[in-house]
């Protein structure tokens, strides 16, 4: 049985940073390619970062270019999402997901296995 646990989440002032993590049991992590999703108050769940299975590729939503960085530790079989210069518009909960099959995806529906979700909230 697959376990994605994410952590790191809490309240944050406009500009500052959080580091959210993702756990996994039941599966080697290096079987997934990883993304972070996020979805706010009466809005659909939106793409933000992605990494391959060997961690040389990653890809991000415009919005956060610049500003988040994903990256894993196989070794430790988590995935990490270092997040700088937050914004009141990134208030939301963040989940990580994994894709067996498929790198590069945005799609939500192309990632297999999702956490429960971590909550970000930046005061302005």
């Amino acid at each position: 049985q697959v376990q994605l646990v994410e952590s790191g989440g809490g309240l944050v002032q406009a500009g500052g940073s959080l580091r959210l993590s993702c756990a996994c049991s039941g599966r080697t992590i290096s079987s997934f390619a990883m993304g972070w999703f996020r979805q706010a108050p009466g809005k659909d769940r939106e793409f933000v970062a992605g990494i391959n299975w060997g961690g040389d590729t990653t890809w991000y939503r415009d919005s956060v270019k610049g500003r988040f960085t994903i990256s894993r530790d196989n070794a430790e079989n988590t995935v990490y999402l270092q997040m700088n210069s937050l914004k009141p518009e990134d208030t939301a909960v963040y989940y990580c997901a994994g894709s067996i099959n498929y790198s590069g995806s945005y799609a939500s529906h192309m990632y297999d296995y999702w956490g429960q979700g971590t909550q970000v909230t930046v005061s302005s």
